[in-house]
């Protein structure tokens, strides 16, 4: 998926895109906090 965003950027320009791959790059404090939920679970069972 990041390097369907970064062709995209490139052929357009759209800095939009850019963002959206520089979003999709960084790790969400959420997601982290979500996967070690999953991670702690599945320690636990």
């Amino acid at each position: 998926m990041l390097e369907f965003t970064w062709k995209i950027f490139c052929e357009t320009g759209n800095i939009d895109t850019y963002l959206l791959l520089k979003e999709m790059q960084t790790p969400n404090d959420e997601e982290c906090d979500s996967l070690a939920d999953v991670e702690e679970a599945t320690r636990l069972t």
